[in-house]
């Protein structure tokens, strides 16, 4: 059975698909003991992990980089690529190189935002038995077009057009669509007019799966929240504690322990 396939059918039996982004070994290596379907190695590491204040500073090679870690620790699991700013803009040829470059770093498909000008990238990369994503609603690298990180489909007319980038996205050869801050009967409209799944992040609950930001989700971004996110974990306050907890050891010398010491040698 193909991914297409096996997506389609997904959806029919009414499983939900479970994304969460990683970007590193170590959180990948968790990753891997869970019950998620698949890891997006998103361009919002530009954001979560390098600090800048949009996604638009990512690069293929940065998203390369971050796969070939995230491979290493979840061997089993699904993974997803963005393809990052103007790496799909610059004619076909220079789009397959990009492509090639994250295949290769370990990517089993490409999340791709849009679908203006992007037409023939994905007939072509579907044909070449590459999986895609497209990727609706907010798209973060057109925020300049569109006037911020604002939701998207609030009229009529705006939920007609992604309904059919919708369907064209399914005609194009996509495994799945990633549809993102738009109302919950948006979502659920979407997800009636193709057959292959609709991951939700903030696409209420109709949707047929939800993704996440990891970082978002544990609680270690503290400057900014979503709507859309749900906080399972106070992770920054989890190591603040934990850090001023060893500083603390270390200052009233209760760190190191002799168990924590190499002994000296035997004679």
């Amino acid at each position: 059975m193909s991914v297409l396939e096996s997506f389609k059918k997904l959806k029919a039996d009414g499983q939900k698909i479970v994304v969460v982004t990683s970007y590193e070994y170590w959180s990948a290596k968790i990753l891997n003991d869970t019950d998620i379907n698949g890891i997006l190695i998103g361009d919002d590491l530009s954001m979560v992990i390098h600090g800048n204040e949009n996604t638009i500073n990512c690069d293929v090679e940065t998203i390369a980089m971050h796969t070939r870690a995230v491979k290493k620790g979840a061997k089993d699991k699904f993974l997803i690529a963005a393809m990052p700013f103007m790496s799909t803009r610059k004619g076909l040829y220079d789009a397959l190189d990009n492509v090639e470059i994250l295949m290769k770093a370990g990517a089993n498909a490409l999340k791709i935002e849009g679908i203006d000008g992007n037409e023939e990238l994905y007939a072509h990369l579907s044909e070449s038995g590459i999986p895609t994503i497209g990727h609706i609603g907010l798209t973060p690298t057109h925020h300049n077009a569109i006037g911020g990180f604002k939701p998207q489909g609030k009229t009529k007319e705006s939920e007609l057009k992604i309904i059919e980038e919708a369907k064209t996205l399914e005609e194009l050869g996509c495994i799945a669509i990633v549809l993102e801050a738009v109302p919950r009967h948006v979502g659920a409209a979407v997800r009636d007019a193709v057959a292959i799944p609709v991951v939700g992040v903030g696409a209420g609950l109709d949707v047929d799966g939800q993704a996440l930001v990891l970082p978002d989700m544990l609680g270690f971004c503290t400057d900014f929240k979503p709507r859309f996110v749900r906080t399972y974990l106070n992770g920054a306050e989890l190591i603040t504690k934990a850090v001023n907890q060893f500083a603390a050891d270390v200052h009233s010398g209760a760190f190191p322990s002799e168990a924590e010491t190499y002994p000296p040698a035997k004679k």
